[in-house]
């Protein structure tokens, strides 16, 4: 019987140490939906917290091919599509740097790289960005969006490096 009630009580005890750890694991990733201009769905994201930043992975389709876009993450977690996404405001820049990876005071913790569109018209990409967390006080992106211009970024040119129209967002959630 001491045996078992033994048993029982490490069984118990290993239980309540892995809560903390799964809660924990839960709390690392997050999921993104993009939606087009039209509002309808396109892609989605995933994003996992590393031990220094976040790593994305990216799948968005119905962009135009053969074509480099920018992909940014920006301050505010809406998107309404009917005033063309500008309700996620400008880049998420918490260390209010200048914009760019070229820039001299940048970039922007929201400046990630130009992505490549496949014959396809599907954007596929896996990124990892040391700028931001994904649940921090001053770094944290969840809650805030991802937007995906029509264009390339210049890495220099403020505000959004001449990237042009907010083509697909989504809020990190």
């Amino acid at each position: 019987m001491k045996k078992i009630l033994g048993l029982a009580v490490v069984a118990g005890t290993l239980v309540a140490l892995a809560a903390p750890a799964l809660a924990q694991q839960a709390k690392s990733t997050a999921e993104a939906n993009f939606l087009n201009r039209a509002g309808t769905e396109t892609g989605r994201a995933h994003l996992t917290a590393g031990n220094d930043g976040v790593l994305f992975e990216v799948e968005i389709s119905g962009l135009t091919p053969r074509k480099w876009v920018a992909l940014h993450i920006h301050e505010t977690g809406a998107c309404d599509p009917s005033g063309g996404n500008e309700s996620a405001g400008g880049h998420f820049n918490p260390d209010g740097k200048e914009h760019g990876f070229l820039a001299a005071n940048g970039p922007h913790a929201g400046d990630l790289p130009n992505q490549y569109v496949a014959d396809d018209g599907v954007l596929r990409a896996q990124i990892y960005s040391t700028l931001v967390r994904l649940d921090d006080a001053e770094r944290g992106i969840r809650g805030r969006a991802l937007v995906v211009h029509a264009g390339s970024d210049d890495y220099r040119t403020g505000p959004a490096g001449g990237a042009g129209d907010r083509l697909a967002c989504a809020v990190i959630k």
